[in-house]
């Protein structure tokens, strides 16, 4: 047997596997409709590790090895979105990274963006 095969076939079957555990749906959940006419929108963040590794043993070149994965899915807050505003309401701590930081601030940003280009259309 190609033992480029079975390593191939291990790490197949592990990333199929984190595929079904984390879809677009685990970051971003289904809108859910308040009786006030508000969208909530449940968003997380998903880290995910993967490792894969084998080799020969024996005379005959027997291949062994193995494949591991392991995903954490932590709610990061919730999208409430209305007739004039988007606001995050966070769940977790103040952000500790860059990244995070840029993720806090993108609704009131796109806010921002769209107000600018709606004065501008009313500028016209």
């Amino acid at each position: 047997m190609d033992n480029k095969v079975d390593l191939v076939n291990m790490m197949s079957a592990s990333m199929s596997k984190i595929k079904e555990m984390v879809d677009v749906n685990t970051v971003v959940g289904a809108p859910i409709q308040t009786p006030d006419g508000n969208t909530v929108i449940p968003v997380s963040k998903c880290t995910f590790g993967f490792a894969v590794g084998g080799t020969e043993y024996g005379q005959n070149r027997h291949f062994g090895g193995g494949s591991g994965a392991g995903v954490t899915v932590s709610p990061i807050g919730f999208l409430v979105i209305s007739e004039s505003r988007v606001n995050l309401l966070p769940v977790n701590p103040p952000a500790s990274t860059s990244v995070d930081r840029v993720i806090e601030m993108a609704p009131s940003l796109i806010d921002k963006i769209v107000s600018f280009f709606r004065k501008d259309k009313e500028g016209e």
